[in-house]
């Protein structure tokens, strides 16, 4: 299986200066922790690294420092999370058919979930890792007024991995890029082509690690491990 992790974006909201994978969590970079997990995934056989340029010389620190075994590809990102998903199956090796896509800030993804993704992407042409909803969700107008309150047994909240076969997940890059479609994940590309996407149970640790809050939460979850 193909793996591709995006890792392009900044530490906004982190309250950082610089592309906040590689702020540390028990003494190791948030990616270290995201390409370990691919290394002891059974399933994984190919990473590709997609970041800035300016970020790739400290990449290729974290990869030495980790002596990986499997290969690893750096690949020029975009502006956007969309353009950065796009130029990495452009970077895929020739003949890849299927491939995964992981956040590079999940750091805490187990290789469990990358292998049951991998497995349930030979039966589906698209899948993404999610969890239910625990709590009950509002839809709020503009005035601040809620409008509904949507049945909670429908629904769960995205993470990743997520997977695709990569000729279909190509053909909805390339409509999406001439439809002037901005999306948040490649599943709503999926959808919008009105192709199916199942859903594989996540991990509620599988926290994407945004703020500084997050970083507090991903160190006591690796304590209890």
């Amino acid at each position: 299986m193909h793996l591709l992790i995006p890792a392009a974006g900044l530490g906004k909201r982190m309250g950082s200066d610089r592309n906040k994978l590689l702020l540390t969590l028990f003494d190791q970079p948030l990616l270290a922790w995201t390409l370990q997990a691919a290394q002891a995934s059974k399933t994984i056989t190919w990473i590709g690294l997609i970041g800035q340029s300016y970020d790739f010389s400290a990449f290729e620190k974290i990869l030495a420092a980790l002596n990986l075994t499997k290969p690893v590809e750096c690949i020029q990102g975009g502006e956007t999370r969309q353009e950065s998903v796009y130029n990495g199956l452009q970077g895929l090796p020739e003949g890849a058919e299927r491939v995964l896509i992981h956040d590079g800030a999940r750091c805490l993804v187990t290789p469990d979930l990358f292998d049951r993704c991998s497995e349930t992407l030979q039966t589906c042409p698209g899948l993404i890792a999610a969890v239910p909803v625990k709590d009950t969700i509002k839809v709020v107008g503009e005035d601040s007024v809620i409008q509904d309150t949507p049945n909670r047994k429908h629904l769960w909240a995205a993470q990743t991995p997520q997977g695709f076969e990569v000729k279909l997940l190509k053909q909805c890059h390339h409509q999406g890029r001439d439809l002037g479609w901005e999306v948040t994940d490649d599943a709503a590309l999926f959808e919008k082509c009105g192709l199916p996407v199942r859903i594989v149970e996540g991990e509620e640790t599988n926290l994407k690690v945004t703020t500084p809050v997050d970083l507090a939460i991903a160190e006591f979850i690796l304590k209890r491990r």
